[in-house]
């Protein structure tokens, strides 16, 4: 498989390859807030209004998401045997301005290397981070900070984000996600190495909370954090991560580039999972009202939020019932993963009272009772099916779909995001009016 390393004396020659948009008389941004809700499509954000109403009466309040709406972007890749977009693919559109394969991380359609707005961000002096629910590791996260031809080779990633140099320095400063297992293995143990190279390390919200270190690892999780209302008090939120990497990265005069990813918006699209979705975008919600309330009353500073792809196909309604019931979702404490794990643990249907706080009928509670006899993903599934009947979710795959996402932004250069543009576009306007 092929593998890019970047040297400290080639990036400039990258430059020249930047994708070029005619805004050098645009005033240029000190620090850049891109926040990607992976596989959050508008049926998300628009369930995300129903779900914030706490009526069936009156008029909808606007979330923050509808307060900052500029515009639309494309998700396509240039696949030659798919016309629907991986993350991958999705992530090096919006990290490097070139459209790509899916699969591909940092490169072109021709597998040649591109810089990326985080690389370029730091060859311009800044600071930079990532910030991710997911491994940090992962491919949309990865899209900005390594140069691999598969997605898959999450331990060459990982290498990567410690040996890569932009101007003989690491390209990432602050990191804060899951990913202990391919940062701690057999065969190499890159938490030493990092810490090594003057990063503090920290792997719970206390430790996160109270560590000073202005280049920071945050590892809370093997692979990915669980959803947030599974998670655990002491494992951070999407949100006091972001916050976390905000206060390291605006100590750098010259600025930062954040990315953040609300990464398992798109693993609950996958599973269908509407509890764990809508668990997910509050979470999303949260961070880019974090995100806007730092660049408030600032004139150098740009917050994008935006999606890679939409996922599921999530329709609000099903079946002509012309009613959503966001209550179901509401009355419901943990995702359908965790009751079935418990309902298998203790194998008393009653267990279901602890978690699910609407009323079952007995046909609903004899299925689920039966399935206690087979594995937890058969148990998980009936929960998954049974919620979405009761909320009227409906879903069309378990996969991607090729719909244009939301674009919202707030500070200095958001116009230029409005109407309908290529994802492709973020990353060239981006290259264009970083500082």
């Amino acid at each position: 498989m092929l593998h890019s390393t970047i040297q400290q004396n080639d990036y400039s020659s990258l430059i020249a390859l930047n994708p070029i948009l005619n805004y050098n008389s645009t005033k240029k941004v000190k620090n850049v807030i891109l926040l990607i809700g992976d596989g959050m499509g508008f049926s998300y954000t628009t369930g995300l209004r129903y779900f914030n109403h706490e009526s069936q009466k009156g008029l909808m309040k606007p979330t923050i998401f509808d307060r900052y709406f500029v515009g639309s972007q494309s998700t396509y890749s240039l696949d030659t045997q798919c016309n629907i977009t991986d993350s991958a693919a999705a992530g090096t559109a919006l990290s490097t301005g070139y459209k790509t394969y899916n699969g591909a991380l940092g490169l072109n359609i021709d597998k040649q290397t591109v810089p990326t707005v985080l690389e370029y961000a730091k060859f311009r002096g800044k600071s930079t981070g990532l910030v991710g629910t997911s491994q940090i590791n992962h491919a949309t996260l990865a899209a900005f900070a390594a140069h691999v031809e598969s997605r898959d080779q999450y331990d060459q990633i990982a290498d990567d984000y410690l040996d890569e140099r932009i101007e003989g320095k690491q390209k990432i400063d602050v990191m804060l996600g899951g990913g202990t297992s391919y940062f701690h293995r057999k065969d190499r143990n890159l938490i030493e190495e990092f810490v090594l190279h003057q990063f503090g390390y920290v792997t719970n919200l206390q430790e996160l909370t109270t560590n000073k270190n202005e280049r920071l690892l945050g590892l809370f999780a093997p692979i990915e954090l669980p959803k947030m209302i599974d998670r655990d008090p002491n494992v951070p939120s999407l949100s006091q991560m972001t916050k976390a990497a905000l206060e390291r990265l605006k100590q750098n005069p010259n600025g930062f580039f954040l990315l953040v990813e609300g990464s398992q918006i798109d693993w609950a699209g996958h599973d269908n999972d509407i509890v764990g979705a809508m668990s997910e975008v509050k979470d999303f919600e949260a961070t880019f009202r974090t995100a806007v309330h730092f660049a408030l009353n600032r004139d150098d500073t740009i917050v994008i939020a935006t999606a890679d792809h939409s996922t599921g196909g999530m329709s609000i309604d099903r079946n002509g019932n012309y009613k959503w019931n966001p209550s179901v979702i509401k009355s419901i404490t943990a995702t359908p993963f965790v009751i079935a794990t418990r309902l298998h643990e203790t194998k008393d249907i009653t267990t279901l009272m602890d978690y699910i706080h609407f009323t079952l009928n007995d046909d609903d509670l004899k299925t689920i009772q039966s399935t206690l006899e087979m594995g937890v993903e058969d148990t998980r599934q009936t929960l998954i099916d049974i919620i979405n009947h009761y909320s009227s979710t409906g879903w069309t795959t378990k996969g991607h779909t090729g719909e244009d996402v939301p674009i919202y932004a707030y500070g200095l250069n958001r116009h230029l995001f409005s109407g309908r543009i290529e994802n492709s576009d973020i990353a060239k306007i981006l290259f264009e009016i970083i500082d």
